[in-house]
């Protein structure tokens, strides 16, 4: 079984019918057979806070109680699940190689901690993103 792990972007996408991406991310989903799909905290957050943003949700957004329906609601599929940190040491190194460049990048942190746990826990990273995708390498889906 194939296992994936969706950025918040994509986790946006999929929940919202408002996003740019949502059509392609619903039809990717919809295709999937025998696979399986995990949040991670660190995805869990950022998709309850985005769901809650109002200049990413607009007229849509969210309280906090309806974007835990919401995470609760895309829970309830059996590709889906949460996944804990199995190796908080092996990521930590993982996320440190990715992190040694000598120039500053603010966004790269996130996209650090998302690679360093699927090549950790053996996922695919899903993404619209091309920076996260050039990151994780052959660790990587990216969705247009």
């Amino acid at each position: 079984m194939k296992s994936y792990f969706p950025d918040v972007n994509l986790w946006i996408a999929l929940a919202y019918e408002g996003h740019q991406h949502h059509v392609s991310a619903a039809a990717w989903f919809a295709g999937l057979n025998h696979a399986s799909l995990c949040f991670c905290r660190v995805t869990q957050f950022g998709f309850l806070r985005l769901l809650t943003h109002s200049s990413v949700m607009q007229q849509d957004v969210r309280s906090q109680a309806e974007a835990w329906a919401t995470y609760d609601l895309l829970l309830q599929d059996e590709r889906v699940s949460f996944q804990e940190e199995s190796d908080a040491v092996g990521i930590e190194a993982a996320r440190r190689k990715l992190t040694s460049a000598r120039h500053s990048s603010s966004k790269q942190w996130p996209d650090a901690y998302l690679v360093a746990f699927a090549q950790v826990a053996g996922l695919t990273v899903v993404s619209f993103d091309r920076g996260l995708r050039q990151m994780a390498g052959s660790r990587a889906l990216l969705l247009s």
